[in-house]
This record gives C-alpha cells, structure tokens and sequence, in this order.
C-alpha cells in the first residue's frame, strides 16, 4: 500500500474540501480530498483525508503543513493509517457491539 494518503486533523469547522485543495496543491498534485461529515448533524467533524500523487509529494506536504495553520488551527498532518488496524481485537473484546444481529438464542 503506497503511502501517499494522508490524515489531516484538527481542522476548523469552517474549512471546506476546496481550502484543503488548495492548501495541498502547493505541494503538489491532489488527487483527492475527504472531509469527514458527522452524520447526524451533517457538521464536519475536524478531520480529513487528502491524497497526493506520489509518496514524495505527501511527505513534502507533511513537512511543509504539519504545525501550519488554516482558518485560525494549527493542523495536524500525517500518513494515514490504514483503516484495517481498527479491527484487528487490539482494545480487548469490542463491548456489545455484536449484538446488533438481534439476540442470540442457542438451546
């Protein structure tokens, strides 16, 4: 997996996906931008992704924007983690999240 897809964090709740394009154009090319929307409130959540073309490009962009500020925020840039770290068990056994199938009744 290439490494070209980086989080973006602490973001203001006024910053657009278009002021995150242009920030990261600098550089180099977008490929893509990805702002987290709460899904009840239909609010950003402060958080995103963009994706450059190449791994040098994002780690220009991490070096040139981790600590820079947009719309009064110091942002947080890094390498994205993969999302399958989530899931691997890590933090104990999930609470009860698998009860969501309906109740389990085995005789």
């Amino acid at each position: 997996m290439s490494n070209n897809k980086l989080f973006v964090g602490n973001l203001s709740f006024d910053t657009t996906e278009t002021d995150l394009q242009n920030t990261f154009a600098a550089q180099g090319t977008v490929l893509e931008v990805n702002l987290l929307m709460d899904r009840d409130s239909g609010r950003p959540r402060g958080f995103g992704f963009v994706t450059m073309s190449t791994p040098e490009e994002a780690q220009a962009a991490i070096g040139a924007l981790n600590g820079s500020s947009i719309d009064g925020r110091a942002l947080t840039v890094n390498v994205a983690k993969p999302r399958e770290e989530r899931s691997g068990g890590g933090y104990g056994s999930g609470g009860g999240r698998r009860e969501y199938g309906g109740a389990r009744n085995r005789d």
